[in-house]
């Protein structure tokens, strides 16, 4: 029985590698397709942002986690159950605004980064921008508009990487007529 969770273990940090290294030949070859980091940044948003709309469905199925109550809830949910699902990380949540309606995750380590090192020519990229799309592509499928970025990012020589995000407002559910 051991050996089968070892054998999942390696399997997932497999996976992991793999995604690791194909999010890099994905960033590269948008390195090149476009003129400059600024346009990459938003490609890579636009990427996350449409994985999140669809990961979403996953994660709600294989976490059996209920409707968040509140943005603190939200947090944890993210922090200690999607990341650890997704990417084998447990980032800290910290830095929570007064209005409690922002807080910071704090990646003591970041798996897309493993085996990146950014050239002098990209200083404005935000390597793991996807991320921030998938944040806010997921939570607005379950009615949360947010603002997600990059504060700190190890990768650009910061001492941790920090995703701020900021809750914006309450999507109200929009049903088609009849359907009330």
């Amino acid at each position: 029985h051991l050996k089968d969770d070892q054998s999942t273990h390696d399997t997932s940090k497999l996976n992991l590698i793999l995604f690791t290294l194909t999010y890099g030949a994905l960033v590269t070859q948008l390195c090149k397709d476009y003129e400059n980091d600024e346009e990459v940044n938003k490609q890579l948003d636009k990427m996350g942002y449409n994985i999140g709309v669809r990961l979403i469905e996953d994660f709600l199925a294989r976490s059996s986690v209920g409707r968040c109550q509140d943005f603190r809830e939200t947090a944890d949910v993210i922090a200690k159950v999607a990341f650890k699902m997704y990417l084998g990380i447990t980032p800290s949540v910290t830095n929570w605004s007064p209005a409690g309606d922002e807080f910071s995750l704090i990646l003591e380590s970041n798996p897309l980064v493993d085996f990146v090192e950014l050239p002098d020519n990209h200083s404005t990229l935000v390597y793991s921008n996807l991320l921030c799309g998938v944040l806010r592509g997921a939570l607005e499928m379950v009615q949360m508009a947010v603002d997600v970025k990059f504060a700190q990012d190890s990768l650009r020589g910061d001492n941790v990487t920090e995703i701020r995000m900021k809750f914006i407002k309450r999507i109200e559910e929009n049903l088609p007529a009849g359907d009330e």
